[in-house]
């Protein structure tokens, strides 16, 4: 037994007896053979956690074959004290079992001094039936109302598990959260609204992790339920818990927006002094961002997996409790005293949704133009949008007339519009915000780090919604001329930028997505353009910006005679849709220029050229193919976005549920004192 040495004044402190016993045990001794009741006795002891995990990392390759079989002893006495409702003796147990786990994984996954060879001897088939038995035990705790803290740490250690190794495929510990399905017990403390905001943050990031193992490679039972769930009250915990984390982001993110206008002579004078203070800021920013990444995935796996979600999607959401997310610090009372100039719902105040928050969230993501985190996780938003913009029901929701709302949209700063204090929308149908949302990409994106495949995936939402429009003759009352003043845009952006684009990306792709938006409004605007004047507005945008379409035309005449071009198929494909385009541009500039010349007039006003539009539609155009026809969303494409994603939400759970457990006795010391 270790002795105290004095050294000076001071000495060491006695070492805690659980900590004796964790050297005990490692060191390979047996030491349960004096004491009948050690293991009770051992159970009532509070964990130290450090201490654990410290005289675990001590542990090298002969330590550990000498550890081996206490090891194994100390795993199958934890299972053995979850079966005697000992609440107390549960509790140190599951928080033992999550060190041992996490520590060992770390071991394994770090291994430099030849414990990976060693690891080889640990079958998982010599604890096999413990870890099943521990499963079960853990599958009952879970439903059970006894003890919340019980079920908090259930989750945690479930974390601990899923998130062992960094490639989720590798963990062989998941085969047995697999074989024995736990989404009943998950299901049923998602339906419970008490438990739910306690717990349903954990269950639904640890849904979106067991969903996304071995998920192409075998039949995972977590997939197929979550497919199948027709559960509306689970349905509806689901959507509330990702609603609720998004609103609670948005708001602490106006917080800080508000913060500095309301001081702008302060952030004047922090600019005088080097803004000492915006890294840390913007680092903050980043990781909640990146935290994000886990809900957002879920969102993902729901609505893609479960059509049976898409209906929760608009569903009112009458609750207005503080989200279930463990990082909630906000007061639910808050209250925005001016509503029509904050940049945000308050929900106390309207009617919300998840499609709310999901806008609402992807404004202020948007925001950030140049951070890596903030690309993936707006990407994520996109594909999300992408298979609701698929949806017929979804569609049918977001275009009702009679389900409207008044949304806030974050807008960046940008030198070339006003900054406007009024950002809310009017009450208007959740299609016409998310165009909003979608041409604030548009214009807000021009940058010479090019975001192409998140350009195509805002334009593919938009020919979906449009086209959504088409076949169901669906008239939504919109002010279209923003849209097309975005589009032809980032047409003008293509064509000014074209020698550095079309060295890095496809540009007559992008273009074509374009291009083909405005040929439907052409040949099937009749259908679903709200009024008359609007095709007027049209073929004046298309005339007043006749210069942007003549140049890409050059543009594409131009790589039809480069024989080398690799992206020679489109280049034809772009240069055969602009056919209708260049017409209609050739037809009016004629009949303007001829009007003009006979009126004797030099700057027409914008109601002239309307006039002369309106008496001269006689032109034929040529009726085009496909123009309803896009790719249905498939994930294989993004399967590489989707293995690192989930590889980034691995090491992220992991981290955060290592720093909540390593902080246990930091707490409880803390709650000694009080």
């Amino acid at each position: 037994m270790a002795t105290r040495k004095r050294s000076g004044s001071g000495s060491k402190r006695p070492k805690e007896k659980v900590v004796y016993i964790y050297e005990l045990l490692l060191h390979g001794a047996n030491a349960d053979s004096n004491k009948q009741n050690f293991w009770n006795e051992f159970f009532l002891l509070q964990p130290n956690t450090e201490a654990f995990e410290t005289e675990l990392q001590k542990l090298d390759a002969t330590k550990l074959c000498a550890a081996k079989s206490n090891l194994f002893l100390l795993l199958e006495k934890c299972v053995e004290i979850m079966d005697s409702n000992d609440v107390k003796r549960t509790h140190n147990a599951l928080i033992t079992l999550t060190i041992l786990t996490y520590t060992m994984f770390k071991k394994y996954n770090n291994a430099e001094d030849g414990t990976e060879n060693v690891f080889s001897e640990f079958q998982i088939t010599d604890v096999e039936e413990h870890i099943k038995k521990l499963v079960e035990k853990i599958k009952e705790l879970v439903i059970c109302d006894n003890s919340d803290t019980l079920r908090y740490y259930c989750f945690k250690l479930l974390f601990i598990v899923a998130s062992g190794t960094d490639n989720l495929d590798d963990n062989l510990l998941l085969e047995y959260i697999m074989s024995n399905n736990l989404f009943d017990s998950l299901k049923k403390v998602l339906s419970d609204s008490t438990a739910r905001l306690e717990h349903g943050h954990d269950i639904v990031i640890l849904l979106a992790l067991l969903v996304n193992y071995r998920k192409h490679d075998a039949t995972n039972p977590y997939v197929v339920k979550l497919s199948l769930l027709d559960d509306e009250l689970a349905l509806h915990g689901f959507g509330h818990v990702i609603s609720a984390t998004l609103f609670e982001f948005i708001k602490q993110q106006t917080t800080n927006v508000l913060s500095v206008q309301n001081n702008s002579w302060i952030s004047s004078l922090s600019s005088m002094v080097g803004n000492m203070f915006l890294s840390d800021e913007v680092d903050e920013k980043m990781y909640q961002i990146r935290q994000n990444n886990a809900l957002l995935l879920a969102l993902y796996e729901a609505v893609h997996l479960n059509r049976n979600f898409i209906t929760t999607l608009a569903t009112t959401q009458a609750e207005s409790s503080s989200p279930p997310s463990p990082s909630n610090t906000l007061n639910s009372h808050h209250s925005i005293s001016d509503i029509s100039s904050a940049p945000i719902i308050e929900v106390s105040q309207y009617p919300t949704n998840l499609l709310v928050a999901v806008f609402q969230y992807c404004s202020v993501v948007m925001m950030d133009h140049k951070n890596e985190s903030s690309a993936v996780n707006l990407k994520l938003c996109f594909i999300i949008l992408t298979c609701i913009s698929e949806d017929q029901y979804a569609n049918s929701m977001m275009h009702d007339s009679n389900l409207t709302f008044k949304i806030f949209l974050h807008r960046a700063h940008m030198r070339h519009r006003k900054s406007t204090a009024d950002r809310a929308s009017k009450p208007q149908p959740l299609a016409a915000t998310l165009l909003d949302l979608l041409v604030e990409f548009i214009v807000s994106h021009f940058m010479k780090k090019f975001p192409m495949e998140l350009y195509l995936l805002c334009t593919g939402i938009i020919h979906r919604i449009i086209v959504y429009q088409k076949r169901c003759r669906v008239r939504l009352i919109y002010p279209w001329k923003e849209l097309w003043t975005s589009l032809i845009s980032l047409l003008k952006f293509i064509v000014y930028q074209e020698q550095t684009l079309v060295k890095k990306c496809n540009i007559f792709n992008l273009a074509i997505q374009v291009v083909n938006i405005f040929n439907l409004f052409i040949t099937y605007g009749d259908t679903f353009l709200a009024t008359t004047s609007s095709y007027d507005d049209l073929y004046y945008e298309l005339n007043r910006e006749e210069k942007v379409f003549s140049e890409i035309h050059a543009m594409v005449l131009r790589y039809t005679t480069i024989e080398e071009c690799e992206y020679k198929e489109d280049v034809f494909k772009l240069l055969n849709s602009l056919v209708n385009i260049l017409a209609i541009i050739k037809h009016f500039q004629i009949k303007i220029k001829e009007w003009l010349s006979a009126e004797s007039l030099s700057t027409p006003t914008e109601e002239q050229i309307l006039a002369q539009i309106q008496k001269n539609y006689d032109l034929t155009l040529k009726l085009q193919d496909s123009l309803e026809f896009f790719e249905r969303y498939t994930e294989k494409p993004h399967d590489l976005f989707f293995r690192n994603l989930v590889k980034d939400v691995v090491i992220d759970t992991r981290k955060s549920v290592y720093n909540v457990i390593k902080n246990y006795n930091v707490n409880k010391t803390k709650e000694a004192y009080e």
